[in-house]
This record gives C-alpha cells, sequence and structure tokens, in this order.
C-alpha cells in the first residue's frame, strides 16, 4: 500500500497539471476581428470624405448628392466593411422577405415621424394649416424619388452598417446606449447640411434643428433595433423628408 506521503505528492502533481491546463485554455473574451477594429476608421474616413464633398463641392444639383455623391462617401465604406468583414447581418436587413412588412412598418412610422414634426413646426413658427394638393404636383412626386434615395443610402449607412456594427461590437450595451450612439453619428454627418441652410450664428434656429434631426435618428435607432428592417427605415425617412420639405417650400 502507497504511503500517505506519495498519495499527496500525486494529488499535488494532479492539481498541479490541472492547473497547467486550465491556464493553457483560451479566455473566454474573444478579441475582436479585424474588421470590427476598422469600424470607427471606416466612419471616421466617411465622414471627412462627405465634409470634404459638402464644403468645398458645393455647385453640384441636389439629385446628384442624392445619387451619386451618396453612392460614393455612404456606399462605399459599407462595401468595403462588407469585403473586409464578410457580414451577412447587413446585407439581410434588405432581404427580399423584409420588404412588405417595411413598407407598411415604414409607412405608419414615418406618419408618426412626420405628424410629430408638423406640430413642432407649427408651433415654432406660428403658421397655419393650408390645403394644398401635393400628390398632383409633378414636383412632389420628383422630390419624393429623391427623398427615397435619401431614405436608402443613408438607412444603409447609419443603421444596417453603423447600428448593426455597433450592436456587434458592444453586446452588453443597453439599446438605449446603442440608439444613443448611432443617433450621434447620425446627427454628427448631418452637421455640414444644417450650417449650410441654417447657419451657425442663428442659434435660434440651429439648435432646434440639432434637437429634431437627434431625435428622428434616435427614433429611426429604436425602430432598427426591434425589427432589423431598413425597409422601413427608407419608407419613414422619406416620409419624414417630404414633410420638412412640405415646411420649407
Amino acid at each position: 500500500m502507497p504511503s500517505k506521503t506519495t498519495s499527496r505528492t500525486s494529488a499535488s502533481k494532479r492539481k498541479t497539471a490541472a492547473s497547467t491546463s486550465k491556464a493553457s485554455r483560451p479566455t473566454k473574451k474573444t478579441q475582436q476581428s479585424p474588421a470590427l477594429i476598422a469600424f470607427y476608421p471606416i466612419v471616421v474616413l466617411a465622414l471627412v470624405m462627405w465634409v470634404l464633398y459638402r464644403s468645398l463641392l458645393q455647385s453640384f444639383p441636389v439629385w446628384f448628392d442624392e445619387s451619386i455623391g451618396k453612392a460614393i462617401f455612404f456606399g462605399f465604406p459599407v462595401w468595403l466593411y462588407i469585403v473586409m468583414s464578410r457580414s451577412k447581418s447587413i446585407v439581410d436587413t434588405f432581404s427580399a422577405r423584409k420588404l412588405y412588412p417595411g413598407l407598411f412598418l415604414g409607412l405608419a412610422a414615418g406618419g408618426m415621424f412626420g405628424f410629430a414634426t408638423s406640430i413642432l413646426v407649427l408651433l415654432q413658427t406660428g403658421a397655419q394649416v393650408l390645403p394644398v394638393a401635393l400628390f398632383s404636383s409633378e414636383v412632389f412626386w420628383g422630390e419624393f424619388i429623391l427623398a427615397i434615395l435619401t431614405g436608402f443610402w443613408e438607412t444603409l449607412l447609419f443603421f444596417s452598417f453603423i447600428m448593426t456594427v455597433i450592436m456587434e461590437k458592444y453586446p452588453k450595451w443597453s439599446v438605449v446606449s446603442q440608439a444613443a450612439l448611432t443617433a450621434s453619428i447620425f446627427l454628427i454627418f448631418h452637421i455640414p447640411n444644417m450650417l449650410t441652410q441654417v447657419g451657425a450664428g442663428d442659434v435660434l434656429l440651429f439648435i432646434p434643428y440639432l434637437m429634431v434631426m437627434f431625435l428622428f435618428g434616435l427614433g429611426q435607432a429604436f425602430l432598427f433595433y426591434a425589427r432589423r428592417n431598413a425597409y422601413a427605415l427608407v419608407l419613414s425617412h422619406a416620409i419624414w423628408g417630404m414633410v420638412l420639405l412640405t415646411h420649407t417650400w
């Protein structure tokens, strides 16, 4: 029969081997992929290109901005990230099965956003509500097509790409934190447009404009978190944009 000393020595060796084995195992904390690490540089690159474009090249027509311009400055960074990460979650937000539910949801959400914005504009300006035959106007439908293009490119960049990656990069964050960060990035990208339309010197108009843009981005972020449906956001963005446009015509 082996002695107690031998048994204790064997038990000690087994504990040492077990601890060594545990130490050699990979920890539960996984390292971020190169694509996730490159997320912020890609976003900053898109922002810098957009700011330079809006500040130095203002002679292009609106249709060029909303189609070719945003395809380059908003679409290219998303394509670059998808190529680097081979992400399917971004592409899935535009899945064909989500088209019809997204259109109905976008119509409802866009109507609510537009109604709330109209009330705020009326309270701020004291304007009156007058009947206008918008749908019979050729200008209206041309602007609506541009609004759809705007909604598509901005949904692709800010929500299908940026918010999707934020949810993957910070899975322990609350939905409020994820949505707030997305809305903040959305707001930062829109500051160049606001400076050209309102002007930083007019504080009484600039600050409310900032608040409206942030709240809209926040609402879109919550909608995206709930459904992951890009079509809903494209349509709601287009309707909301048309409401803003009708108040500036």
